[in-house]
């Protein structure tokens, strides 16, 4: 159960608060970001609804929430299952997405490299670890990490 609070917070967390709140607020966010998320959050209240049929089968020794919570756990194996299929399957997809965003967003920083553009350029080059697109010559003046100078 406490696992599953803990994934709903960090859930909404990430939706609501922490490094990537400019990029989930900005007007060219994908939706699929959002979709994560709502997973995410979805993921951590039937985790919490599945240890809650654990602890009350084990505690009342009711074979029926055992068989609930055994029934559940089979779902959930072959969600995650399709899931990562689906994940690999997407790979390519994704990345060119990002790719995507990325020019979007450094477009938008090359024409004004003031305001929120500037956070959120930098927040992607903190977490790729990287700092700009081409040469060396288009890298100055963006908002790079030390170390990827």
């Amino acid at each position: 159960q406490v696992a599953g609070l803990a994934v709903i917070a960090f859930g909404l967390w990430l939706r609501f608060g922490g490094v990537m709140a400019d990029f989930a607020s900005d007007k060219k966010s994908p939706e699929y970001f959002f979709m994560g998320l709502y997973v995410l959050v979805g993921a951590g209240a039937l985790m919490t609804t599945v240890g809650f049929f654990g602890c009350c089968g084990a505690a009342r020794e009711s074979q029926c929430l055992i068989g609930a919570f055994f029934a559940c756990l089979l779902v959930i194996f072959a969600a995650e299952i399709t899931a990562g299929v689906f994940a690999f399957i997407g790979k390519k997809v994704a990345i060119q997405e990002a790719q995507k965003i990325y020019e979007d967003i450094y477009d938008d920083y090359m024409k004004n490299p003031v305001g929120k553009v500037n956070s959120t350029i930098y927040h992607y080059h903190v977490a790729l670890q990287c700092c700009g697109k081409g040469n060396t010559e288009q890298q100055m003046g963006l908002p790079c990490p030390e170390n990827t100078q």
